[in-house]
């Protein structure tokens, strides 16, 4: 398959400008195509992954990606699908932002491949110099604002009498059409990707080159992903899935795939991970065969975050995951353990009281929150649903030491197959 036919066929083509002559372009040879991301925060999340997978997708076929990061359009804002201005981000703050995304991006596309490597520009490189007098002659001119008002980015947030759009906000689709005409010009960059929400920035830079250097280009939008379940794709209750590990860990990293909804795996295997099709076609099959196995799911789970964090990493989350199924704790790293410690309730202790003869099971039951009284405690220790790092214990009698803290401060107690508590010692 061609990179267009592959889009299509992972359901990630929303619109093309003009499908037929693009389809023409990238048959004989590669091409050199961009997508913008503005650093307003210091991580990617993965509402990102959909348009810069799609430029490791065109780079695996040979095409040139530039990601470009907009170190001036994110010191603007742009007002697609937003209901109120963006906060202004100083100079300073886009410059470490860009720095810090920079490397979630070389996870996602090669930078070190002699053939074609992917480039990191920044806009600002080019915008900053033109002063505003010759903006406004020499791109300004080009742009009716009868023509600028009825794209929907714009149009939408008009009608929105109390919100409105500031003359920043409105100026935000010519510096980013000024992108394209500059990238096409000294880059030979002859098409832009991106959510189907930049459709009217999209087709704007694509006017702008074509007047300015009488030069055909292209725009394909990828779509905008929502959840089965009507809620936004890339949002928990805890806000959104960052690609930063210190934003969001590993293992709830790992843990948002691993709770995909049933009746998107399949999509989200297409969208998200470089499995073949017979690859997915035979997942599709064992997830039909037996949904409760989650074969899908794990196998969904595992290839982004490979992708995003490290196959290291993801072996970390995935054994934490175990553990928190009952697994055993046998030779498991304190790094996994601390994966653990943020996910469940923690409860302190001070360690002396775990010294000579220990603190009674029952006891720790009760301060861990697990039981409500010390009979109900006891009951639970008698019934065999009561477990300390994962191995039951059945004494209602038995008193934990020092001896069962885990790197000589963690103890993991659970009741049942689901109530943890992590007691930390200190």
């Amino acid at each position: 398959m061609n990179i267009l036919e592959e889009l299509q066929w992972r359901g990630l083509l929303a619109d093309c400008t003009d499908a037929q002559e693009l389809a023409k372009r990238v048959s004989p040879g590669p091409i050199t195509l961009y997508c913008g991301f503005d650093p307003t925060a210091d991580s990617l999340h993965v509402g990102n992954l959909v348009p810069l997978l799609a430029l490791r997708r065109f780079q695996l076929l040979g095409h040139h990606p530039i990601p470009l990061a907009g170190g001036a359009t994110g010191s603007i804002g742009d007002p697609s699908g937003k209901a109120q201005e963006r906060q202004l981000l100083t100079k300073e703050v886009l410059a470490s932002n860009i720095a810090k995304v920079k490397e979630q991006l070389c996870r996602l596309l090669d930078f070190d491949t002699p053939v074609n490597p992917a480039r990191l520009l920044d806009n600002a490189t080019w915008t900053a110099p033109v002063s505003f007098l010759d903006f406004l002659r020499d791109i300004g001119k080009h742009f009716s604002v009868n023509q600028m008002v009825a794209k929907e980015s714009v149009r939408a947030r008009m009608e929105d009498r109390e919100a409105g759009i500031s003359y920043t906000e409105f100026s935000y689709m010519l510096l980013q059409a000024f992108d394209f005409c500059v990238l096409c010009r000294d880059y030979n960059c002859e098409l832009q990707i991106g959510g189907s929400d930049q459709w009217g920035n999209i087709t704007a830079g694509i006017d702008l080159t074509r007047k300015k250097l009488g030069r055909p280009a292209f725009g394909l939008t990828l779509p905008l992903i929502t959840n089965a379940d009507g809620t936004k794709f890339g949002k928990t209750a805890a806000g959104a899935v960052w690609l930063d590990s210190g934003r969001t860990s590993v293992y709830r990293f790992y843990q948002y795939w691993i709770r995909t909804d049933d009746r998107d795996v399949a999509r989200y295997l297409k969208f998200f991970t470089f499995l073949t099709r017979d690859e997915i076609a035979a997942l599709e099959v064992q997830h039909a065969e037996n949904p409760g196995a989650r074969v899908a799911h794990k196998a969904l789970a595992k290839a982004v975050t490979d992708l995003v964090h490290g196959p290291g990493a993801t072996t970390e989350a995935i054994r934490a995951s175990e553990i928190l199924f009952g697994g055993d704790l046998a030779g498991v790293s304190e790094a996994t353990f601390n994966e653990i410690v943020g996910e469940v309730p923690t409860k302190e202790i001070a360690k002396a009281e775990l010294e000579g003869a220990g603190k009674p099971l029952v006891e720790l039951l009760v301060h861990g929150g697990l039981c409500a009284s010390k009979g109900q405690a006891r009951k639970d220790i008698e019934g065999g649903g009561a477990y300390v790092n994962n191995v039951r214990e059945a004494n209602f009698q038995y008193a934990v030491t020092a001896k069962d803290l885990l790197f000589g401060k963690h103890l993991l107690l659970r009741k049942g197959k689901r109530n943890y508590v992590v007691i930390t010692a200190k």
